[in-house]
């Protein structure tokens, strides 16, 4: 005999719709971003890792993105009233009001702890520091860092290269300074781009409005688009000539010389991006660009691939 399934009540559907909202809330399209704890171990492939430590750095990836989505969590709550100005942050959980600020913060309250706690428990005392870290200096750009020009990007850049530290501390190996160099100049890069879209698209905003830049993220009043290009210029090209000096003159460029055959995704990459932000006005988003753009997707696959192979020859 058939049971029939009750109804959910409006308590069940309040729950269920505040969870949504909470994991929404978490921006799981910026997972990839914590991919970057995997670099140490994509460099050490002539090495032979044992399954233990891919185990291990993806654990460190979990716990980064919990970490991470919290201070989403956190920065959406402070920047709520602003968001709710913004066309497209207006519909974030919190902005939109379908998470109230007391349960964002409050999950953030019970979840930060249990991460740090095991990543101390779980890892080794550097990659709790490193955790440590990062959380501090991402809630540091939440309430402050984020209105201080130049800073912000750069604080941007120093989360990247945290969470590739993160990854080589997780299983005891040295972060290569190449690597570091590398990582913290193509994150300064995307920074610049982001906040050289969130310009253009603030300034037609704000002329179809008859209102001043920097009225929804007061930061880029303090920009002009002319810096902002001329910064990116700078970024690119130290990006590209610290990655070609990696793959010809490191000591894992000697010794793998097929490296040098990964530098065209590399300058293809950077080409595409500028395009993508020069052309399409896509800079604002990174995220997007990764899940979205097929040519970029691709580009990034073959690198991987072409790094894969170049380090097990």
């Amino acid at each position: 005999m058939s049971q029939t399934v009750p109804p959910l009540t409006q308590a069940n559907r309040s729950f269920l719709a505040t969870g949504a909202a909470l994991l929404a809330g978490l921006r799981p399209r910026q997972l990839p971003k914590n991919a970057l704890l995997f670099a140490g171990l994509l460099f050490t492939l002539d090495k032979n890792p044992p399954a233990s430590q891919w185990l291990t750095v993806g654990a460190a990836f979990a716990l980064f993105c919990l970490l991470s989505g919290c201070v989403y969590l956190l920065n959406d709550a402070v920047d709520a009233e602003a968001d709710r100005l913004h066309p497209k942050k207006k519909l974030r959980p919190i902005a939109s009001g379908r998470l109230p600020v007391s349960v964002a913060v409050g999950f953030v309250c019970v979840a930060v702890p249990v991460a740090l706690i095991a990543a101390w428990v779980g890892f080794n005392p550097a990659f709790f520091a490193v955790s440590t870290a990062y959380f501090a200096l991402t809630v540091a750009y939440t309430f402050v860092l984020k209105h201080a020009v130049l800073l912000d990007v750069m604080t941007v850049a120093t989360g990247f290269v945290l969470r590739v530290v993160a990854g080589a501390t997780a299983i005891g190996v040295p972060s290569s300074p190449w690597l570091l160099v590398c990582t913290g100049l193509l994150a300064l890069f995307i920074a610049i781009a982001k906040r050289r879209g969130e310009y253009v698209q603030a300034q037609g905003a704000a002329t179809e409005a008859g209102q001043v830049v920097g009225e929804t993220r007061r930061i880029l009043a303090s920009y002009r688009l002319l810096l902002l290009d001329q910064m990116l210029t700078i970024v690119a090209t130290s990006c590209l000539l610290a990655y070609f000096l990696y793959a010809f003159l490191s000591e894992t460029g000697q010794h793998h010389p097929y490296l040098l055959a990964t530098t065209p995704f590399v300058l293809y990459g950077l080409f595409r991006y500028l395009y993508l932000l020069h052309v399409e006005n896509k800079g604002d988003a990174p995220e997007e660009i990764l899940l979205r753009d097929r040519p970029m997707q691709i580009n990034v696959l073959l690198w991987v691939a072409a790094v894969v192979a170049a380090m097990r020859s």
